[in-house]
Protein backbone atom coordinates (compact mmCIF):
# COMPACT_ATOMS: atom_id res chain seq x y z
CA UNK A 1 0.00 0.00 0.00
CA UNK A 2 0.77 3.48 -0.82
CA UNK A 3 1.81 5.88 1.73
CA UNK A 4 -0.71 7.86 3.10
CA UNK A 5 0.94 11.33 1.97
CA UNK A 6 4.13 11.72 -0.14
CA UNK A 7 5.03 15.31 -1.60
CA UNK A 8 6.77 13.58 -5.01
CA UNK A 9 8.35 17.72 -6.30
CA UNK A 10 8.50 21.01 -5.03
CA UNK A 11 9.81 23.65 -7.31
CA UNK A 12 10.16 27.52 -7.59
CA UNK A 13 8.37 28.80 -10.25
CA UNK A 14 8.06 32.37 -11.44
CA UNK A 15 4.35 32.28 -10.09
CA UNK A 16 4.86 30.83 -6.70
CA UNK A 17 5.99 27.52 -5.51
CA UNK A 18 4.63 24.38 -7.25
CA UNK A 19 4.17 21.03 -5.21
CA UNK A 20 3.01 17.43 -6.76
CA UNK A 21 1.84 15.34 -3.83
CA UNK A 22 0.52 11.89 -3.63
CA UNK A 23 -2.26 11.30 -1.03
CA UNK A 24 -3.85 8.09 0.41
CA UNK A 25 -8.00 8.63 0.11
CA UNK A 26 -9.03 6.35 2.72
CA UNK A 27 -12.28 6.41 1.99
CA UNK A 28 -12.47 5.38 -1.65
CA UNK A 29 -9.23 3.21 -1.53
CA UNK A 30 -7.08 5.38 -3.99
CA UNK A 31 -4.17 7.28 -4.77
CA UNK A 32 -4.84 10.85 -5.50
CA UNK A 33 -2.34 13.05 -7.02
CA UNK A 34 -2.74 16.48 -6.76
CA UNK A 35 -0.99 20.12 -8.32
CA UNK A 36 -0.57 23.23 -5.92
CA UNK A 37 0.63 26.72 -6.75
CA UNK A 38 1.45 28.28 -3.24
CA UNK A 39 -1.44 27.46 -1.45
CA UNK A 40 -4.51 26.79 -4.39
CA UNK A 41 -4.90 23.50 -5.59
CA UNK A 42 -4.74 23.48 -9.55
CA UNK A 43 -5.88 20.49 -9.76
CA UNK A 44 -6.63 16.62 -8.51
CA UNK A 45 -6.93 13.36 -10.12
CA UNK A 46 -10.46 12.98 -8.49
CA UNK A 47 -11.97 15.06 -9.96
CA UNK A 48 -11.55 14.85 -13.81
CA UNK A 49 -15.03 14.60 -15.43
CA UNK A 50 -15.03 18.04 -16.76
CA UNK A 51 -11.67 18.04 -18.11
CA UNK A 52 -12.13 14.64 -19.85
CA UNK A 53 -15.29 16.82 -21.35
CA UNK A 54 -13.43 19.50 -22.66
CA UNK A 55 -11.59 17.17 -25.28
CA UNK A 56 -15.08 14.96 -25.92
CA UNK A 57 -17.27 18.06 -26.51
CA UNK A 58 -15.19 20.00 -28.64
CA UNK A 59 -14.08 17.43 -31.08
CA UNK A 60 -17.68 16.13 -31.20
CA UNK A 61 -18.25 19.61 -32.71
CA UNK A 62 -15.60 18.71 -35.80
CA UNK A 63 -15.66 16.04 -38.50
CA UNK A 64 -12.91 14.83 -40.85
CA UNK A 65 -9.18 13.19 -39.82
CA UNK A 66 -6.20 14.31 -38.69
CA UNK A 67 -7.30 16.63 -36.95
CA UNK A 68 -4.87 19.63 -35.61
CA UNK A 69 -5.63 19.92 -31.92
CA UNK A 70 -3.71 22.27 -29.56
CA UNK A 71 -4.41 22.19 -25.43
CA UNK A 72 -2.89 24.95 -23.27
CA UNK A 73 -2.45 23.71 -19.94
CA UNK A 74 -1.07 19.90 -19.50
CA UNK A 75 -2.13 20.10 -15.73
CA UNK A 76 -2.41 16.02 -14.74
CA UNK A 77 -2.80 15.54 -18.28
CA UNK A 78 -6.58 14.39 -18.72
CA UNK A 79 -7.76 16.25 -21.31
CA UNK A 80 -4.51 15.82 -23.33
CA UNK A 81 -5.24 11.82 -22.95
CA UNK A 82 -8.95 12.73 -23.47
CA UNK A 83 -8.38 14.06 -27.01
CA UNK A 84 -5.45 11.59 -27.97
CA UNK A 85 -8.66 8.68 -27.28
CA UNK A 86 -9.88 10.46 -30.05
CA UNK A 87 -9.11 8.65 -33.59
CA UNK A 88 -9.85 11.34 -35.77
CA UNK A 89 -6.73 13.35 -33.86
CA UNK A 90 -3.62 13.68 -35.52
CA UNK A 91 -1.60 16.20 -34.17
CA UNK A 92 -1.47 17.67 -30.44
CA UNK A 93 0.31 20.11 -29.14
CA UNK A 94 0.26 20.80 -25.73
CA UNK A 95 1.34 24.43 -24.35
CA UNK A 96 2.33 24.71 -20.30
CA UNK A 97 4.03 27.54 -18.80
CA UNK A 98 5.78 25.42 -15.98
CA UNK A 99 8.67 23.14 -16.56
CA UNK A 100 8.11 21.37 -13.60
CA UNK A 101 4.89 20.16 -15.10
CA UNK A 102 6.27 19.09 -18.14
CA UNK A 103 9.31 17.14 -16.46
CA UNK A 104 6.75 15.34 -14.63
CA UNK A 105 5.44 13.88 -17.41
CA UNK A 106 8.41 12.65 -19.36
CA UNK A 107 9.90 11.63 -16.21
CA UNK A 108 6.67 8.83 -15.87
CA UNK A 109 5.96 10.72 -12.63
CA UNK A 110 2.57 11.09 -13.04
CA UNK A 111 0.04 8.32 -14.42
CA UNK A 112 -0.76 9.58 -17.83
CA UNK A 113 2.46 10.59 -18.49
CA UNK A 114 4.04 8.10 -19.90
CA UNK A 115 0.72 7.50 -22.19
CA UNK A 116 1.50 10.84 -23.49
CA UNK A 117 4.63 10.96 -24.53
CA UNK A 118 4.49 7.44 -25.77
CA UNK A 119 1.93 8.34 -28.50
CA UNK A 120 3.57 9.97 -31.68
CA UNK A 121 1.04 12.01 -32.02
CA UNK A 122 2.10 14.28 -28.97
CA UNK A 123 4.43 16.96 -28.42
CA UNK A 124 5.14 19.42 -25.76
CA UNK A 125 5.72 23.17 -25.80
CA UNK A 126 7.31 25.05 -22.66
CA UNK A 127 5.52 28.61 -23.24
CA UNK A 128 3.19 31.11 -22.37
CA UNK A 129 -0.04 30.18 -23.81
CA UNK A 130 -1.77 33.11 -23.80
CA UNK A 131 1.42 35.39 -24.68
CA UNK A 132 1.57 32.50 -28.14
CA UNK A 133 -2.34 32.84 -28.14
CA UNK A 134 -1.85 36.73 -29.01
CA UNK A 135 0.91 35.99 -31.16
CA UNK A 136 0.85 36.35 -34.47
CA UNK A 137 2.89 33.05 -34.92
CA UNK A 138 0.80 30.96 -32.97
CA UNK A 139 1.59 27.94 -30.82
CA UNK A 140 3.61 25.74 -32.99
CA UNK A 141 7.31 27.06 -33.39
CA UNK A 142 7.72 24.56 -36.51
CA UNK A 143 4.89 26.62 -38.19
CA UNK A 144 4.87 30.48 -37.25
CA UNK A 145 1.46 31.26 -38.33
CA UNK A 146 -0.46 27.29 -38.76
CA UNK A 147 -3.93 27.15 -37.66
CA UNK A 148 -5.15 24.25 -36.20
CA UNK A 149 -8.85 22.76 -35.68
CA UNK A 150 -9.48 23.03 -32.05
CA UNK A 151 -7.67 24.95 -29.12
CA UNK A 152 -8.60 24.03 -25.63
CA UNK A 153 -7.59 25.56 -22.75
CA UNK A 154 -7.79 24.36 -18.64
CA UNK A 155 -5.57 26.99 -17.12
CA UNK A 156 -7.17 29.57 -15.14
CA UNK A 157 -10.12 28.68 -12.68
CA UNK A 158 -12.79 30.26 -14.14
CA UNK A 159 -12.60 33.90 -16.76
CA UNK A 160 -12.69 36.03 -13.54
CA UNK A 161 -10.72 34.07 -11.30
CA UNK A 162 -7.26 34.05 -12.64
CA UNK A 163 -3.98 32.21 -11.70
CA UNK A 164 -2.01 35.35 -12.96
CA UNK A 165 -3.76 38.79 -13.78
CA UNK A 166 -1.78 39.33 -16.55
CA UNK A 167 -4.20 36.61 -18.04
CA UNK A 168 -7.13 39.15 -17.97
CA UNK A 169 -6.55 40.17 -21.67
CA UNK A 170 -7.29 37.12 -23.03
CA UNK A 171 -10.28 36.97 -21.92
CA UNK A 172 -11.57 40.34 -23.49
CA UNK A 173 -13.13 40.51 -27.04
CA UNK A 174 -10.41 41.75 -27.96
CA UNK A 175 -7.98 38.59 -26.72
CA UNK A 176 -10.32 35.75 -27.91
CA UNK A 177 -10.48 37.46 -31.42
CA UNK A 178 -6.61 37.10 -31.66
CA UNK A 179 -7.24 33.21 -30.16
CA UNK A 180 -9.93 33.11 -32.82
CA UNK A 181 -6.86 33.44 -35.60
CA UNK A 182 -5.30 30.85 -34.87
CA UNK A 183 -8.42 28.43 -35.61
CA UNK A 184 -9.31 27.42 -39.29
CA UNK A 185 -12.48 27.96 -40.71
CA UNK A 186 -15.04 25.94 -38.87
CA UNK A 187 -12.51 25.72 -35.86
CA UNK A 188 -13.19 25.28 -31.92
CA UNK A 189 -11.78 26.71 -29.01
CA UNK A 190 -13.09 25.04 -25.85
CA UNK A 191 -12.52 26.55 -22.08
CA UNK A 192 -12.48 24.93 -19.52
CA UNK A 193 -14.29 26.74 -16.01
CA UNK A 194 -14.58 25.59 -12.58
CA UNK A 195 -18.02 27.43 -12.27
CA UNK A 196 -21.62 27.09 -13.79
CA UNK A 197 -22.01 28.90 -16.03
CA UNK A 198 -21.93 32.95 -17.43
CA UNK A 199 -24.57 34.23 -19.57
CA UNK A 200 -22.00 36.95 -19.98
CA UNK A 201 -19.01 35.57 -21.25
CA UNK A 202 -20.96 33.16 -23.24
CA UNK A 203 -22.33 36.20 -24.88
CA UNK A 204 -19.13 37.93 -25.49
CA UNK A 205 -17.73 34.77 -26.94
CA UNK A 206 -20.87 34.87 -29.40
CA UNK A 207 -19.72 38.59 -30.37
CA UNK A 208 -16.50 36.71 -31.22
CA UNK A 209 -17.25 33.72 -33.00
CA UNK A 210 -20.42 32.24 -35.28
CA UNK A 211 -21.73 30.53 -32.48
CA UNK A 212 -21.30 29.75 -28.83
CA UNK A 213 -22.54 27.68 -26.15
CA UNK A 214 -21.78 26.24 -22.51
CA UNK A 215 -22.08 23.01 -21.77
CA UNK A 216 -22.75 22.16 -17.70
CA UNK A 217 -20.86 18.70 -16.32
CA UNK A 218 -22.19 17.51 -13.02
CA UNK A 219 -20.59 14.85 -11.35
CA UNK A 220 -20.54 13.49 -8.12
CA UNK A 221 -18.31 14.21 -5.65
CA UNK A 222 -17.52 11.35 -3.33
CA UNK A 223 -15.73 13.23 -0.45
CA UNK A 224 -18.45 15.98 -0.09
CA UNK A 225 -21.09 13.07 -1.21
CA UNK A 226 -22.84 15.84 -3.44
CA UNK A 227 -23.25 16.49 -6.55
CA UNK A 228 -20.90 19.42 -8.63
CA UNK A 229 -21.57 21.33 -11.98
CA UNK A 230 -18.67 22.91 -13.99
CA UNK A 231 -18.01 24.32 -17.47
CA UNK A 232 -17.03 23.89 -20.90
CA UNK A 233 -17.42 27.37 -22.82
CA UNK A 234 -17.46 26.31 -26.90
CA UNK A 235 -17.61 28.25 -29.88
CA UNK A 236 -16.85 27.72 -33.52
CA UNK A 237 -15.60 29.67 -35.83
Amino acid sequence: MSPAFEELDYRPTPIGALSLRRRREPKLGVDVFEIKLGEEFLMSSLFTASETALARLALADLSGDDLDVVVGGLGLGYTAKAALDNPAVGKLLVVDALQPIIDWHESGLLPLGKALTADPRCRFRLGDFFALAASKDGFDPNAPGKTHDAILVDIDHTPDALLDPQNAGFYTPEGLAKLARHLKPGGVFGLWSNDRPDDAFTARLADVFAEARAEEVTFHNPIQEREATQTVYLALC
